[in-house]
């Protein structure tokens, strides 16, 4: 009976071992893959708009009298006075559009940026042309003093660094500066006149490109494979600018009464929003690794 039993336990064991050969294996679906983190390194191109507004608004007006025969002396000092003085301008401000190019390099494992970008903006801008009004009696005579100004920044680029954190692989913070430059315009004519019949005339100007520097910051999304969108504030100081002229009297032909010079500082503020195409040019591509 013993032997018998032990037979049977034995054919029961091998038929269990081919049976469960005989079932199919399953193996565990590996994980789906990552989609890969957006690749900010390499070059880009992209375009801009917004606003702008100068911080400084007002120019400097210094007049200095010169002694002319035929003048009284107590006259051309206080012709000067009434020309001279801080004269509030219109702030410079108004549409700002162009574009800008640049190069990003990812590193420490992809969450530093660093970069370069280089950017031109026109600005349309409306009137900016103020006039100052004084008056006083001069020696008994009534006379009254006018002081127009108009300045304005045509077009301003710059050429930044930038540095930034990714807090997200698709959400950059980053800070920037290096050069800007401008194209300024700025003319101011002053003309007087008293009861008598004296007139007197005066009259600057400048034009040309101007260098200076920026500084700001901003925040950068990457809401597609390759595209981006970006908000920024720029501070920009391009310098002071200084002129000079003749003060001439009309009431004694050709007879220069006063020089008068004009200093006046361009400086402003930046906000814009934008959109960059990004070639990604030279990224190592991702291998995801399981």
């Amino acid at each position: 009976m013993k032997r018998a039993l032990s037979v049977a336990a034995l054919v029961l064991a091998l038929t269990g071992s081919a049976l469960a050969a005989d079932l199919p294996s399953y193996k565990a679906p590996p994980p789906p893959p990552l989609p890969p983190p957006p690749l900010w390194t390499g070059f880009y191109l992209g375009l801009n708009a917004g606003g702008t507004w100068s911080s400084s608004n007002s120019t400097q007006v210094g007049t200095f009298p010169i002694a002319q025969p035929g003048f009284n002396p107590a006259v051309v000092p206080q012709l000067a006075i009434l020309a001279s003085g801080s004269v509030p301008s219109r702030n410079n401000g108004g549409f700002i559009g162009g574009g800008q190019i640049g190069y990003n390099w990812q590193f420490y494992n992809g969450a530093v940026l660093a970069g370069v970008e280089a950017d031109i903006q026109g600005i349309a801008s409306g009137n900016n042309t103020t006039n100052f009004t004084t008056a006083a009696v001069v020696v008994g005579v009534p006379v009254i003093s006018n002081t127009a100004l108009a300045r304005s920044v045509d077009y301003i680029g710059t050429v930044r660094g930038r540095l930034g954190w990714l807090f997200t692989p698709t959400l950059l913070v980053y800070g920037t500066g290096g050069l800007a430059y401008g194209g300024v315009t700025t003319n101011t004519s002053i003309f007087q006149a008293g009861t008598n019949g004296f007139s007197g005339f005066g009259a600057t100007s400048f034009s040309d490109t101007r260098v200076g520097w920026t500084a700001g910051g901003g925040l950068e999304w990457m809401f597609m494979p390759r595209w981006s969108a970006k908000v920024e504030y720029l501070y920009y100081d391009l310098g002071n600018v200084s002129t000079s002229g003749a003060l001439t009297s009309a009431f004694f032909p050709l007879a220069t009464y006063g020089i008068t010079q004009q200093t006046t500082r361009f400086n402003g503020n930046i906000v814009r929003a934008g959109v960059n195409y990004h070639f990604n040019w030279g990224a190592a591509p991702i291998v995801a690794k399981y």
